[in-house]
This record gives C-alpha cells, sequence and structure tokens, in this order.
C-alpha cells in the first residue's frame, strides 16, 4: 500500500542563545532551580528581523535539500504554529512564497504545542485520499514574543525555532502508519495566550498593558494532564497498529519540560535509550520541537531504514496527539 513517508528534513535555531545565566540578570532565578524542574539550560531568541515564516522557510529549505527536490514538487505545505506572522494570511502562504513552491496549496495548523503532530496527520491524510504527492510539514515559533519576561515560572520554558519535514507517497512498509488526534477545550484557561481578537479587541488600555497579549499558564495543572495525555495517546497509537513499547527504536515527544518527559518514559517503559530528549539545549518551541529533534535525531544517525519511531505532543486547547511512523 502507499504511505506518506518522510524523505527529508530541516530545521533552523536562530543564532543568539539565551542561558540560564542570562536569565539570572533578568528575572528572579537561577540556573539550579531552572535546571531542577525544567532540564533546560539554553534557549534561542529569534532576531528582531526574523518573522516566524523566515524560520520556517529556512527549516523548509534544508528539508529540501536533504530530500533531493526542488519547492516546485511539493503539492501542499502545512505549517503548525501559534505565533505566525500575522492572524491572517496564513504562514504557510508566506512560506510558499519564500520557497517559490508555486504548484502547493498552503495552510496553517493552530494546535499550540501538538501544532506539528496535527499539521503532519492532516498532510498524510491528503495525500493518502490522493491530494498530492509530495508535502512539506513544518512547525515554526517565535514564542519569546508572547512571553512575559517577568514572569519566571514561564519565561524560562520557551524558545523559538523550526522544524520540517519533506513526505513523498511511496508504496511500501516504511512511511506514517497511524495518527490519532484528541482535544478537551474545557482546559483552556490552564494554558492560553489571550491576544487581541474578536474577542479581546486592541484598545488602547489594553494594547498597554501586557498581560493581555503574554501567554499564561499554570504549570502543575498542565503538568498532571500533560504526562497522562501523552502516555495514552502513545499507548493508543502503539496498540492501534499491535506494536508494544519494545519495538519503539525511538521515541519523540514534545520537548516540553524534562520533567514531564521522564514520567512519560517511565510510564511508557522505554528506556533512556529509545528517548530523544534535546529541550536541555532549545527550551520549549512549542509545535517546532518535534520536527527539529526529528532532524537532529536523523542527522545523529539513530534513524535508519526500518526504524520504528513514536511522536507525541501535548498542548494548549488542550490538544494532544500521536504519530506512528516507520523510517
Amino acid at each position: 500500500m502507499k504511505r506518506a513517508r518522510v524523505i527529508g528534513t530541516g530545521s533552523y535555531l536562530p543564532e543568539k542563545i539565551l542561558t540560564n545565566f542570562d536569565l539570572e540578570k533578568m528575572v528572579d532565578t537561577n540556573n539550579e532551580w531552572i535546571i531542577a524542574r525544567t532540564g533546560i539550560e539554553q534557549r534561542r531568541i529569534a532576531a528582531d528581523s526574523e518573522n516566524t515564516s523566515d524560520l520556517a522557510t529556512k527549516a523548509a529549505e534544508r528539508a529540501l535539500e536533504m530530500a533531493g527536490i526542488g519547492a516546485e514538487e511539493i503539492d501542499l505545505i502545512v505549517v503548525g504554529t501559534i505565533t505566525g506572522d500575522y492572524p491572517w494570511p496564513a504562514t504557510a502562504c508566506i512560506v510558499q512564497n519564500n520557497l517559490g513552491a508555486k504548484n502547493a496549496y498552503a495552510y496553517d495548523v493552530s494546535a499550540a504545542c501538538s501544532g506539528f503532530v496535527y499539521a503532519l496527520s492532516n498532510a498524510t491524510d491528503f495525500l493518502e485520499a490522493g491530494r498530492g504527492q509530495k508535502a512539506l510539514v513544518i512547525g515554526s515559533e517565535i514564542l519569546s514574543r508572547v512571553i512575559d519576561w517577568s514572569d519566571r515560572n514561564t519565561c524560562v520554558l520557551f524558545g523559538d525555532g523550526a522544524g520540517a519535514v519533506v513526505l513523498d507517497l511511496q508504496e511500501g512498509e516504511a512511511g506514517v502508519l497511524s495518527t490519532h488526534m484528541h482535544s478537551d477545550g474545557s482546559y483552556l484557561e490552564l494554558l492560553y495566550q489571550p491576544g487581541f481578537s474578536t474577542r479581546n479587541l486592541p484598545t488602547p488600555e489594553a494594547i498597554a498593558d501586557p498581560q493581555n497579549y503574554t501567554l499564561k499558564m499554570q504549570g502543575n495543572e498542565v503538568f498532571k494532564v500533560a504526562v497522562r495525555s501523552l502516555t495514552e495517546v502513545s499507548k493508543e497509537a502503539l496498540a492501534a497498529n499491535k506494536l508494544s513499547h519494545k519495538d519503539v527504536d525511538l521515541f519523540i515527544p514534545h520537548q516540553a519540560n524534562r520533567r514531564i518527559l521522564e514520567a512519560t518514559a517511565k510510564r511508557l517503559k522505554l528506556t533512556d535509550e529509545q528517548c530523544f530528549i534535546n529541550v536541555n539545549k532549545y527550551g520549549n518551541t512549542s509545535g517546532a520541537t518535534i520536527p527539529i529533534a526529528m532532524d537532529e535525531a536523523y542527522r545523529q544517525g539513530l534513524l535508519k531504514e526500518g526504524s520504528l519511531v513514536l511522536m507525541a505532543a501535548f498542548g494548549g486547547g488542550f490538544t494532544w496527539g500521536s504519530v506512528l511512523l516507520r523510517w
């Protein structure tokens, strides 16, 4: 049967590095406190001249280069982001123009930290339904611009970056085996960004108050639901394919917080060797964490032909999902 197979990966991290020691000079925190609670040592911060579409474009170019194809061969572009260049049009349309992918239809997916998993599921469904041969799936975020840098509970967590994969519809056993998506809007107030919209109008008074557009999170409550949801949706993917944790070659979870990742891995009975973690270097880049990790893992030689890869993400909404694929 035909499956959507990953034939190229790419990522882009901004040059500026913000370490925990830098944060010590900005907010009431310290390196030991941050590492103990998050496992994060540093994160990347986009330059003032960089937009979310710029990060996405650079990651996409690297994925296309690895795949050995031109942008004109892409039929579909899906970008998972909550920090797009504009409320509309879609950042994916800007990326399409940047790449010269004139034959692609493009749109964004807004699912917070689950954005890439949702986007990958969308693209897989489109290709397997006959709506194209090749797709570009991207996760790209500039979270540093929606963070309250005086809130030590949130500002230490997030960073900027982008990752991308190229999918090609091919015959064989390799490719996306299944995807599993869930959401529960009753948890909205535990993790969200007010922003300005038809609900929150940009009045002069509202614009003057940064609390109206910075990220809000109740960390302890999010932690509990995240671990449970990541565990359940990962088990769901394995069960759907009649596989077990022992069959997994590499688990690539959303890089939210090392404590969340370790708790999830323990519940899934996965070894350290089965788990890929890079949250220490980049922090939480929301929808970009999984594709960045995929690119790093592949370039490090951890993903080989036939490898079984399990991905799982959890984000605001709440949204959560998993993807199981054969490399």
